[in-house]
């Protein structure tokens, strides 16, 4: 599973103070996830992502993030031959500071729920007023 996320941060006047390409990693529950989806409606929809200010690399036994500091509900989903784009904004006043981490999830609530993808990386200073917005895509080969 090729994954790739685009990290956009705009500060208020709506100028890229940061832009960044990064790999990512499906962790195993989030494999299982996909398997399970093939044969039931039993497991809610990835519906939120996340980000954080964890330091510590992603691996596929990972679950969670490691130091979550907000979640918000996907702008969209979008699915195009065999990718899946998911697309959120963490707008001004949500989840500042250095975020080093991101993950998409299944529901609201923070530190819960089925982690899809995780990713770790270089830091992205976010204040206040500042807006990031994530673009994720999840390609099955």
């Amino acid at each position: 599973f090729p994954v790739t996320i685009k990290v956009l941060v705009v500060d208020s006047n709506n100028r890229i103070k940061d832009q960044r390409d990064i790999k990512n990693l499906v962790v195993a529950v989030g494999k299982n996830y996909i398997t399970s989806r093939m044969t039931a409606n039993t497991s809610t929809i990835m519906s939120h992502m996340s980000i954080g200010g964890g330091n510590v690399a992603a691996t596929t036994s990972d679950t969670l993030l490691v130091s979550e500091m907000a979640r918000v509900v996907l702008d969209s989903t979008s699915v195009s031959s065999n990718t899946i784009t998911y697309v959120t904004t963490f707008p001004a006043g949500t989840g500042t500071g250095t975020i080093t981490e991101a993950g998409i999830f299944n529901n609201p609530p923070a530190n819960s729920g089925t982690l899809l993808c995780r990713t770790r990386f270089d830091g992205v200073n976010k204040a206040a007023a500042d807006t990031i917005v994530i673009t994720w895509n999840v390609t099955v080969e």
